[in-house]
């Protein structure tokens, strides 16, 4: 996906409780499968005692296939499953969500499970802070002194992030550009400067 999506900009959580068990939904940035790993490990830890931690991650852009789930000990499709529903459905991407519950001695039921924890998910993204992720593609290029001012100008039309300069025979140039703006930015760029511009392509941000 090249598009913007929403992220979470902080770690939030949401309680609520229903028949004596408590339910503590945390959600939280993750960009890639091991910081959503490293986030469950962090709430196991803080919740020891806790019967049951289920979670759910899109490690990526909303349409990613790094994603996973866990129901925990709890039966089987009442948990994960409802959890990472919630996450496809909000369009949000690069999120993390557990779900610890300290039973009450009271059973729900699957179907009393598998709501419980769709609203403890759902709960917490209702208040979680956001920020928008625009995917970038990461890229290099030299040109002469003499293309400085047309190279400013097209540059100057572009949504572009950590701009880096390097003055030596040549200027030398690293930045991040909006992943759909590069083929504009590529064509505009060469156009201007008569092809005396190669553009590479590094990698994505």
């Amino acid at each position: 996906m090249t598009t913007p999506y929403n992220i979470p900009a902080t770690q939030h959580q949401f309680e609520f409780e229903i028949k004596r068990s408590q339910f503590i939904c945390y959600a939280a940035h993750a960009d890639h499968r091991e910081a959503a790993e490293n986030f469950i490990r962090t709430i196991r830890e803080l919740h020891p005692q806790a019967r049951h931690v289920c979670w759910a991650y899109i490690a990526g852009a909303p349409n990613t296939t790094i994603m996973s789930m866990s129901d925990d000990g709890e039966p089987s499709g009442t948990a994960g499953r409802p959890m990472l529903k919630i996450l496809q459905y909000s369009g949000l991407g690069e999120i993390a969500v557990a779900v610890v519950r300290y039973f009450g001695g009271i059973k729900l039921g699957t179907g009393g499970l598998q709501r419980a924890y769709s609203d403890a998910v759902s709960g917490v993204l209702e208040e979680l802070p956001l920020k928008l992720k625009v995917p970038r593609e990461h890229i290099e290029f030299c040109y002469d002194y003499a293309l400085e001012s047309i190279v400013r100008h097209v540059l100057s039309r572009y949504d572009i992030d950590g701009e880096q300069l390097n003055y030596n025979e040549q200027v030398s140039i690293s930045l991040q550009i909006a992943s759909t703006q590069l083929d504009a930015f590529t064509t505009e760029l060469t156009n201007h400067c008569s092809g005396a511009i190669e553009i590479q392509i590094k990698d994505k941000v």
